[in-house]
This record gives C-alpha cells, structure tokens and sequence, in this order.
C-alpha cells in the first residue's frame, strides 16, 4: 500500500498510549490497527533496519532461545528491535516495530530479533525479508489450533523454499528430523546438535512425535534419543539420516533447576558453558543461540558471554520470593515441554510442592488431553504436596492420581489467587527446611538461616501469564511489558 505512513503511525502510538494508561499490555492493538491501516507497515519499517532481520520460530523454546541472541548481540554492541515480550504474531511484530520507529522516518535499532508463531512464518518471512531463520524444533502442540506437525512443516517448508526466506541464511535442529529435512535441498545450512551419549534416554518418550521419514514414510531408527524425537536416527528404507551438525554441545552437565554446563563447539573453535538456566531444553536453547548469533556476525567470545549471562525470560525457570519463600515457575504447554520440566525436578532431591496451574484458553489450546502424555509419572513417590489451579484444575488433579501421588497430597482450588496463597504457606516443617545461600533478590541471607523448600509453578501460557499479573499485583515482580 503506498502513501504516507507518518500518519498512520501516529494514530497507531495514539492507540498503544491509550492501552498504556488503562494498565494493559497492549503488546498487539496497536500493531493489528497498523496493519489494518497499512498493511505493508511491517515491511518498510523492517526495511529501516540497516542489519536486515533475524526470525526464529519453534514450538518449545522460541522466547528463551531470543532472549539469548539478544544477550549474546548486546555484547557485540547491535542495537536490537526485538519482540521481548513474546507477542509473535503479525500484530506484536508491528507493534514491535512502531515502538522503535520515529516520525523522522528512522528506526532506534539496527538488526530486528523477531520471535514467530510458528503458523505466521510464511507471512512474516514474506513481509520481514529476514537475512537469517532459525527453526529450532516441531513438537506436537495444540493440535485444535495448529492440526498435526505435517501441518506446520508444509508451512514451514513452502517459508523457506520460496521468495524472501529462499535467500536467508538458514539454521536448524540436526537432532529433530522433521526441522533438519527443511534444510537437506540448500546450500550453506547451519546445523546444531547435542553430541553426548551419556544423556540418552532408555526409550523414546510416549509423547514423541516425528517418527517417521517424510521422504518415504518408513519408520526412523533412533540411534540415540535425547528428547522426545530429538537424538541421532536413520531412515532403513531410504538413507536418510540426521545432518552432521557444526554447532554441538558435547560433556553436558544437568545441574537440576540450578543450570547446566557444556561444552560448545563451534567453526569458530569450542568453549566451556556455564548456563544459569536448567534442563536440557535450554542447553538447546543455548545451542540454537550460539548458532544463529554466529550467522549473524557474533565472535565466540561473546556468544559464551551473552549465553553465560542469559536470564530467564519470564515465566520460563523465573524465580521470585513470596512471603519468604522461593517460588520457581517452569512453564509447560505440551507433552514434550511437560517431559523435560520433570526430568528437570527429578534430579533435584527429596520431595517436592507443586502448584499446577491448567488453562483450556485459546493461546493453551482448547484440547488438555495432552497431560496424559506427558510423563507426571517421574515425579510419583516425590510429591510432598501439590495445588492444583486454573480452569481444569479437576482433570489435572485427576491425572495427577493416576501419575501414582497420593489423592491426600492433591488439593484443587480453581481461583489462582487463593490457590497461590495456600501452596506458599503450606510448607514443610521447620526441620525440613535447607540451609540458605540467599534470602531473595540476590541479598545473602543471615548465617546459618534456613529457608523452606522451593516452590514450584508448572502453570500453562495463559496460567502463566496470569500468575505474573498476580506476582506484579503483589509487588513481587516486575511487569513484562517493559
């Protein structure tokens, strides 16, 4: 559409101010009614962007895995236009860039870091020109909203065959098969793995998803697995097997909720990780990063930097104090997501309290038949106590007896707020407290003070936002939309 765009954009910044002042996020309208006044705003104002743009997309990890590059690029001195706050869709990408754009016809960043729905790829790829795309994994995920992973493969794959996203430096996940044969027709891929047998799973996990080779249908054969589908396969039938990856993490260490340390390699040469954020979806998460950032210009010295002082993006492994208490939230949305947050909690020792917090909201994904695939079973005999929150507070509770927890440790309360309060004052006794290395906020606690156990959120999208609002209502953390 052509035509001035100064003005449309000044009834947009109109539109998010007004949001502002009323207390709500607004991360989106203003963008949905530039788009609907300009629908080209997206490309001419990424088209400012004097470092073109990066786009990464994935069903687990898409937040996480940008807040890394952003850390990793400020150490590099690039100044991002980057959709923190996670809205990933048409209308938080405009919005995004309306924030940074002036009315002189400037742009208050140099590269754009966006984060994309995965169903939105094509169109953002069409709109954004990205120099770069990372597609990080594919796991089965609200199946009423985005139908089987076939689905958004085809969308992915059409992306990056044609138009914009056929010249974009492309980066993918060698250990997820459906993601690494997006790349097997092109030129210069840049692959990423984990290279560790001593994390191989027993047995592929009930919730894993791509099974099968898309070139001939035959069942893969899993050397190793890693995670749901992630690990090393073949294709008996065709050939096929998993890309030799050039960004690996090798010497993996899980820390339980602490961290985890590795050993990157990179073309650039190889380094020691230390990652302040748990489990083995964030050591790809970390290997996703360093991969991009390395296409994006990024030594690897500040890769290490950038990944090393990595915060967690909120909601994901974020931890904040309540009424003296560690409350830890660990988002999980779908089965394979679900499954590495236990095996997470698994390694940590003795029993755990749980506050499990269910939505059925559209950005959930209506379908919650999704928590009999996930694996509650690894935390059965571990489970001190656990709340059991949100719309579907009831079926969670009822999974959670069948995972093996005893009915007399579950308690159902819908209301967030009530069941928040319940979780954090029922703690263990005294005697079952730990000794304190910090008493919240990074202050050192007094010698010898000890703390009650953690808390543990495993609350779903929209819970999760939910409980931040709650925690930011309490004075306990501080808005995401900053």
């Amino acid at each position: 559409m052509s035509g001035p765009l100064a003005p449309k954009l000044a009834l947009a910044r109109a539109v998010a101010r007004l949001a502002r002042l009323r207390g709500g996020g607004g991360t989106s309208l203003p963008g949905k009614l530039l788009l609907r006044i300009a629908p080209d705003a997206i490309a001419r104002l990424a088209g400012r962007l004097p470092q073109g743009s990066a786009v990464i997309s994935a069903t687990n990890g898409k937040t996480t895995t940008a807040a890394m590059v952003a850390s990793i690029m400020a150490r590099s001195h690039v100044r991002l236009v980057h959709n923190q706050a996670g809205a990933n869709m048409a209308g938080g990408v405009a919005s995004t860039l309306l924030a940074a754009s002036s009315p002189a016809g400037r742009i208050a960043g140099e590269l754009g870091l966006f984060e994309v729905d995965e169903l939105w790829l094509p169109q953002l790829t069409s709109q954004l020109r990205p120099r770069a795309i990372l597609l990080s994994n594919l796991f089965r995920d609200q199946l009423d909203r985005y139908g089987e992973l076939e689905t958004i493969a085809d969308r992915w794959a059409e992306a990056v065959r044609e138009g914009p996203g056929a010249e974009a430096q492309l980066v993918c996940n060698a250990d997820d098969p459906t993601v690494a044969d997006l790349g097997r027709e092109r030129q210069g891929v840049v692959y990423f793995g984990v290279q560790d047998d001593d994390l191989a799973l027993d047995r592929m996990a009930h919730a894993a998803d791509a099974k099968h080779c898309r070139r001939c249908g035959a069942p893969y054969a899993f050397e190793v697995v890693y995670l749901g589908h992630l690990g090393r396969y073949r294709c008996p039938s065709c050939g096929q097997r998993r890309p030799t990856p050039t960004v690996t993490a090798s010497a993996v260490a899980l820390e339980g909720v602490r961290g985890a340390h590795f050993t990157l390699a990179t073309p650039a040469g190889s380094a020691e990780v230390k990652l302040g954020l748990p489990g083995l979806y964030n050591v790809y998460n970390a290997l996703a990063a360093a991969a991009l950032a390395q296409a994006l210009g990024a030594p690897l010295v500040d890769v290490v930097a950038g990944l090393e002082s990595s915060r967690a993006a909120f909601g994901r492994a974020e931890t904040v104090l309540l009424d003296g208490r560690e409350l830890k939230i660990l988002l999980v949305k779908n089965p394979a997501g679900a499954n590495e947050v236990l095996r997470t909690l698994a390694l940590e020792p003795g029993e755990h309290d749980l506050l499990g917090v269910l939505n059925d909201l559209t950005a959930d994904g209506r379908d919650v038949s999704w928590i009999w695939d996930a694996d509650f079973e690894l935390l059965a005999g571990r489970v001190r106590h656990v709340t059991c929150a949100g719309r579907r507070a009831a079926e969670l509770a009822l999974r959670l007896k069948y995972a093996g927890i005893e009915p007399d440790r579950i308690a159902v309360q819908e209301e967030l707020s009530l069941a928040l309060d319940g979780a954090v004052r029922d703690r263990p006794r005294d005697g079952d407290a730990r000794p304190s290395e910090a008493s919240g906020h990074g202050q050192p606690a007094p010698r010898g003070a000890k703390r009650p156990p953690p808390l543990y959120a495993l609350p779903t999208y929209t819970a999760m936002l939910d409980l931040r609002a709650e925690l930011v209502r309490r004075g306990q953390a501080e808005s995401s939309w900053r």
